[in-house]
C-alpha cells in the first residue's frame, strides 16, 4: 500500500482494537454491562475493518487485465464502503438494539471497578492508534487544510476511515464512562443502558458520513482544483498547441488520475508533427501532476473564426 493509503495508522489501529475488543468483552463477562457489551462490538467490528482496508489495499494493487483495462485502484473504494455498512449495522445498530434491551430489562452491574479500569487502558490504546492516524494524515495533507475538509476531499480513503473510527472509539468511550460511573453512583442501570444507546446513534452518524464520502469516490470524482488548475496551465504552456478546447479527468484509483483534453492545433500541421506535439503535451502534464498516468488528448483543427466550425475530430493516442 502506498505512503497515502496510512499502512502504519491501519496497523496501528488493528492492534489497538483487537487488543481493547478482547479486554472489553471480559470487562462485560464480569460486570454484564450493556455499555461494555456495546464496545466490545465496536472494537471488534473496527478490528475486521481494518482488515477490509489492507486487502482492499492489496487487491487494488493487481496489474490491469483485459477485463479491467484501467486497473484495479478502485478497490480501495470499495472496501472503504463495505466498511461504513459493517460500522453501520454490526457496530451502530447492534449498540442500540443492545441500549434498548437493557432498558426493558434492566439488571445490576458487578465488579463494575474492571470495566471502569478496562476503559481507562482502552482510552490510552485508542489515543496512540489516532495519535498515528494523525502523524500519517499530515503527510498528505494540504498545509493549511482543516480536518474536516481533509476527510471530505481526501482521495485515497483509507485515513479518513481510520480517523473517524478511532474519533468515534475515543468518543463512544468516554460515553461509556460517563454511563457506567453514572450507574456506579446512583445505582440505576438506566445510565448504562443510555450510554449504550449514545454509542450505538454515534456510530451510525459516523457510518452515514463514511458511507457518503466514500459513493461519492466511487461514482466517480474529478482532479481536485489544485491539480486541474496545473494541468491547465500545463497544457496552456504548451507551444505546439494553439488553444485548449476542454478537459475531463477521472481518479481511477486514489494514486492514479486519468486526464482526457481536446487541443486545437494549427490546420497546416502533419499527422507526424501533432503526434509528436501530444507526446510533449503529455510529458508537460505528467511532470505537473505525477499522478496523472493515464493521458489521452484529442486534436482537433483550431480556427479563430466562430463562423466556422472546427472539422471532425480524430483521436490520438500517443505512446507511454
Amino acid at each position: 500500500m502506498s505512503a497515502s493509503g496510512g499502512g502504519k495508522a491501519i496497523i496501528a489501529a488493528f492492534l489497538a482494537n483487537m487488543g481493547i475488543a478482547i479486554a472489553k468483552f471480559a470487562a462485560w463477562l464480569v460486570s454484564g454491562s450493556a455499555s461494555m457489551l456495546a464496545e466490545g462490538i465496536h472494537s471488534l467490528a473496527d478490528s475486521g475493518n481494518q482488515l477490509l482496508l489492507l486487502f482492499g489495499g492489496r487487491q487494488a494493487r493487481k496489474a490491469a487485465d483485459e477485463e479491467h483495462p484501467f486497473g484495479y485502484g478502485r478497490e480501495r473504494y470499495v472496501y472503504a464502503f463495505v466498511v461504513s455498512i459493517i460500522l453501520f449495522s454490526v457496530g451502530g445498530l447492534f449498540s442500540i438494539y443492545e441500549g434498548i434491551e437493557k432498558l426493558t430489562n434492566p439488571h445490576e452491574l458487578e465488579n463494575a471497578w474492571v470495566p471502569l479500569v478496562v476503559l481507562v487502558i482502552a482510552i490510552a490504546l485508542e489515543s496512540f492508534s489516532l495519535r498515528t492516524a494523525v502523524k500519517e494524515s499530515n503527510l498528505v495533507r494540504t498545509k493549511g487544510q482543516s480536518w474536516v475538509s481533509f476527510v471530505r476531499h481526501a482521495k485515497a480513503p483509507e485515513l479518513p476511515v481510520v480517523l473517524l473510527e478511532d474519533v468515534a472509539a475515543l468518543t463512544g468511550l468516554v460515553f461509556a464512562m460517563l454511563g457506567i460511573s453514572l450507574t456506579v453512583i446512583t445505582g440505576n442501570s438506566t445510565f448504562d443502558a443510555v450510554g449504550t444507546l449514545m454509542i450505538g446513534t454515534l456510530l451510525i452518524l459516523v457510518a452515514i458520513v463514511l458511507g457518503v464520502e466514500t459513493k461519492s469516490l466511487l461514482v466517480g470524482e474529478g482532479a481536485t482544483a489544485a491539480d486541474r488548475e496545473l494541468i491547465v496551465a500545463a497544457i496552456n504552456s504548451s507551444p505546439e498547441i494553439k488553444k485548449l478546447i476542454h478537459l475531463k479527468t477521472l481518479y481511477l484509483g486514489p494514486d492514479e488520475l486519468m486526464v482526457a483534453a481536446k487541443v486545437g492545433f494549427a490546420s497546416d500541421k502533419t499527422l507526424g508533427i501533432v503526434a509528436s506535439d501530444i507526446n510533449a503535451v503529455e510529458a508537460r502534464i505528467r511532470e505537473a501532476v505525477p499522478i496523472a498516468r493515464v493521458i489521452y488528448v484529442e486534436p482537433d483543427v483550431y480556427r479563430n473564426n466562430k463562423a466556422n466550425p472546427p472539422t471532425e475530430a480524430i483521436v490520438i493516442r500517443s505512446a507511454d
